[in-house]
């Protein structure tokens, strides 16, 4: 599909919607955002007094640039202001102290003809509004807005003095992508910028769940190890390496390939596992003469997560393909996390010297405990071996004790999901709502994506579903808002897509043929790492399964099911 052919697409869904701004703005402004997919998009603008002459001067200009760049016209993206705000500087930066970094969703001019403008997604995708990893809120970075400025108008001048007059526009748009149909963006707010989607469908989840997979895969090496992760605006590699997430992102990459079946997810699934189970993991001898393993990352620690998302990764591929090749190695790590447990408080240990095996942190982070505990559970359902439920009854004592429900741990979560399979306790059950109970609302309003709550979600919604068919313990839910719970659930299924480099976002950062379907963290200057997608993922799959299963007449009754 040509460039023009893509104008007249475009065209046809603005001027349908396009609608005028009051004086003193120009009445249209019509943006267009061009790429070949391999490198930044290129932004025109023009405006006019109509619609059509905004149009055809944008347009023209758009067509020079595609011709005296020799660009292949990939994608194209048309934009209009919607309202506009006049500041000056001062105010402006009042706004940004109050708004978290990289959440401004607003473009800005800096006239009031709109001559030099720059839209929402440009600001965000050249750090011009990043003041870095320090700097909580959102804050004018002169030197980024100077850079790009000058890219984009040829060295204009600048005032940012207090005084100095600036627009905040609010936009509304339409992606036009070669051979496929025009996607309607949404105006502003948290979800600005990025397609519309009102309500998720199966084929919809399968498409985040197959292209983010897809993602993971291009990031294995031929060694087996992953590209950890890069920093999207300037396409910066993230040069610091973690096993733990190694394994982790590994086990999501499993679930995915059981339900996408690709034959390239596949094999770098067997190149990861090869390196972690040839390079990262490593043997020791316990005190009591046994053979034990151990996930080894950097400077030498043994981190009990560590071993436990090896667990994960290892029973997952062994429960999808059948294989039997990983049991004794299995058998191993979970004598390591054995060997990480008070047998007698139930407690862990955290964080241990390789090789010596000495205590290096009795406590880290609390995700271990959960990870550890859900770790050995899968590993006794592929095994059935009742020396790992017995550990994690024992950690339950102490988790239940130390009211770990508290930290709302998604890990938690799945571990009481899997436990209450097993075990058909009460106090399991009790905890496993008590996870979820309280945190709905942080749930369904958290302005950050936030994707390990829609892991948490998913296996308590599991969890749920078992005890409203259970006659002896149905009433425990009366604990739990079951209205709300499942309107959270479904708001931030919907809410994560904001996290997701759809081509229309992708195209405004430096690299976007490396970031395309994969997920960033936008607070973290867009930060595309691999626990970040493997998150996501790991999310999308349970709900995917979820849809896929919602028809069914032993589901929740559709009035406690309200899609937002």
């Amino acid at each position: 599909m040509s460039l023009s052919e893509l104008l007249v697409q475009a065209r046809q869904h603005a001027r349908e919607r396009a609608t005028p701004l009051q004086a003193p703005y120009p009445t249209h402004t019509i943006f267009l955002s061009v790429s070949d997919g391999n490198q930044r998009a290129r932004v025109v603008h023009a405006s006019h007094a109509t619609f059509d002459e905004a149009w055809k001067t944008a347009a023209a200009r758009c067509q020079r640039l595609v011709q005296r760049e020799g660009l292949q016209a990939r994608w194209l993206r048309a934009d209009w202001p919607t309202s506009a705000a006049r500041r000056d500087w001062k105010s402006l930066r009042e706004i940004l102290k109050k708004t978290k970094r990289n959440y401004f969703r607003f473009g800005i001019a800096l006239d009031n003809q709109l001559k030099h403008a720059f839209l929402e997604q440009e600001l965000n995708a050249n750090a011009m509004l990043y003041g870095g990893n320090q700097v909580a809120h959102a804050v004018l970075n002169e030197k980024n807005f100077r850079r790009y400025a000058g890219l984009r108008y040829r060295s204009p001048a600048l005032d940012f003095s207090d005084d100095a007059q600036v627009i905040q526009l609010a936009t509304a748009g339409v992606f036009c992508p070669a051979g496929a149909s025009p996607q309607a963006l949404h105006g502003a707010g948290r979800n600005a910028g990025r397609r519309i989607i009102k309500q998720l469908s199966p084929d919809d989840v399968l498409s985040l769940v197959a292209s983010s997979s897809g993602y993971l895969a291009s990031q294995v090496k031929a060694s087996g190890r992953f590209h950890y992760g890069w920093h999207a605006c300037f396409d910066r590699p993230i040069r610091t390496y973690n096993s733990l997430r190694h394994a982790s992102t590994t086990y999501a990459m499993v679930e995915a390939w059981e339900i996408t079946g690709d034959a390239d997810l596949k094999a770098a699934i067997d190149r990861a596992l090869l390196f972690l189970t040839d390079s990262l993991i490593k043997e020791a001898e316990l005190p009591d003469g046994q053979t034990a393993a151990f996930l080894v990352d950097a400077q030498d620690e043994i981190k009990l997560g560590g071993n436990a998302v090896c667990l994960l990764a290892l029973v997952q591929y062994s429960q999808a393909t059948g294989s039997q090749e990983y049991l004794p190695l299995l058998e191993q790590l979970a004598l390591g996390i054995a060997h990480m447990q008070d047998p007698h408080s139930g407690r862990f240990v955290h964080v241990l010297n390789y090789p010596d095996l000495s205590v290096k942190e009795p406590f880290r982070i609390i995700y271990y405990d959960g990870e550890a505990a859900f770790g050995l559970m899968r590993l006794h359902g592929l095994t059935g071996d009742p020396r790992w439920l017995t550990m994690v009854e024992r950690a339950f004592d102490h988790f239940i004790d130390a009211e770990h429900w508290k930290a709302h741990d998604h890990w938690l979560s799945y571990c009481v999901n899997e436990l209450t399979r097993y075990r058909d306790d009460e106090r399991y059950y009790r905890f496993g709502l008590q996870n979820v109970a309280d945190h709905l609302e942080f749930v369904a309003s958290r302005i950050t994506t936030f994707p390990t709550l829609l892991e948490l979600m998913m296996a308590a919604e599991q969890m749920v579903q078992r005890l409203q068919a259970s006659p002896e313990h149905a009433q425990l839910l009366e604990s739990l808002d079951l209205e709300r719970f499942y309107q959270a659930l479904e708001f931030r299924a919907h809410y994560l897509l904001n996290g997701h480099f759809f081509p229309e976002v992708a195209m405004y950062f430096q690299n976007p043929r490396r970031i395309l379907g994969s997920f960033y963290i936008r607070h973290h200057a867009f930060r595309v790492r691999i626990d970040d997608v493997e998150h996501y993922l790991s999310g999308y799959v349970a709900y995917l399964r979820y849809l896929q299963s919602a028809t069914s007449p032993s589901r929740t009754p559709p009035a406690t099911r309200q899609r937002p």
